[in-house]
């Protein structure tokens, strides 16, 4: 065989697989749909456990039924906390969707916060912007946000915007704030600033981009966990080395699951749900939802290492 056939059939190859990687994952690792389970050692002494499912990044469009029947399922957890870390939406028609999918779940006691694309509906970006230029920023049309936002405190879910509330769950007192999506700059921190109550059995920070000028400002004021999202862990990672980028200024080796911060805060990053319409793709990364049994730390919280839970995936529809 000639130097010239032996490169030709090269490309080839290359060429098939690159083409088998994307219908991979755009057709089947994007609709591989799995439930995550997290302990994470974060409530003060002597607390008994809570079970708080945390999700993220539907960005729903109303025709994605297989995403929708899945989600339905979750209400079967039978969580005693619904946290929403935000991008509930990606289409103008889309609140319906999603407020008649996660019903079971608006039965429950529940805390969200939103993110960019609840504001602003996905539009198509140059993909190497994420590596060049992450500060750029490009916003599609206004999203109906304020009828997810009436839709969900109408059925006893709260709006930790800019807000701190005291909470009792499962006979825990919850002291929870968040602030706005600081992806796009609509963070204030100082609206919510303050040491959190340092009696109450969890103190819980919402955020939607786990950006770490927030993160600093949550555990100064005494937090023991915060949720968010956005990064979608990556959504194409490579095997052995994990998520490209994240999108925000997390590093890399945070994008997803739970880790530290610092050394008295446990921060829980969501994969998401779901991905914007125009990069329907996920590799090495499934789409998730997660339920964490959060336990009593024996140092409330302040516990030294990088690792603070172990995850493992319970169950998955396709």
């Amino acid at each position: 065989m000639s130097a010239a056939s032996v490169v030709k059939k090269t490309a080839a190859v290359a060429a098939g697989s690159v083409v088998a990687c994307i219908g991979y994952a755009s057709i089947i690792e994007r609709n591989a749909f799995v439930t995550r389970e997290v302990t994470m050692p974060v409530l003060t002494p002597g607390s008994t456990p809570l079970r708080v499912l945390h999700i993220s990044d539907i960005h729903m469009r109303p025709n994605q039924r297989r995403k929708q029947a899945w989600l339905r399922e979750l209400a079967s957890l039978q969580p005693d906390l619904v946290v929403n870390t935000g991008d509930n939406l990606a289409h103008p028609k889309a609140v319906p969707a999603v407020v008649q999918t996660l019903g079971d779940l608006l039965s429950l006691p529940g805390v969200f916060v939103f993110g960019s694309n609840d504001y602003f509906a996905p539009r198509l970006k140059n993909p190497a912007n994420y590596l060049t230029n992450p500060s750029h920023r490009t916003f599609g049309q206004p999203l109906p946000w304020q009828d997810l936002r009436a839709a969900f405190t109408e059925r006893g879910w709260l709006d930790l915007t800019h807000n701190r509330r005291e909470i009792e769950v499962a006979g825990l007192r919850i002291a929870a704030a968040g602030v706005d999506d600081p992806h796009i700059k609509r963070d204030r921190y100082e609206t919510i600033a303050g040491p959190a109550d340092p009696t109450a059995n969890l103190r819980l920070g919402l955020t939607h981009s786990p950006e770490p000028r927030v993160l600093d400002r949550f555990a100064g004021d005494g937090y023991q966990l915060v949720m968010a999202g956005h990064t979608h862990g990556g959504q194409l990672c490579l095997p052995f080395y994990g998520a490209i980028v994240t999108n925000c200024d997390l590093d890399r080796s945070r994008a997803k699951g739970a880790s530290r911060w610092g050394a008295g805060m446990a921060l829980h990053v969501s994969a998401g749900i779901g991905t914007s319409p125009y990069a329907p793709l996920r590799f090495c990364c499934r789409p998730e939802a997660t339920l964490l049994t959060l336990v009593a730390a024996p140092t409330g919280g302040r516990g030294a290492g990088t690792r603070v839970g172990q995850s493992h995936p319970t169950a998955s529809v396709r």
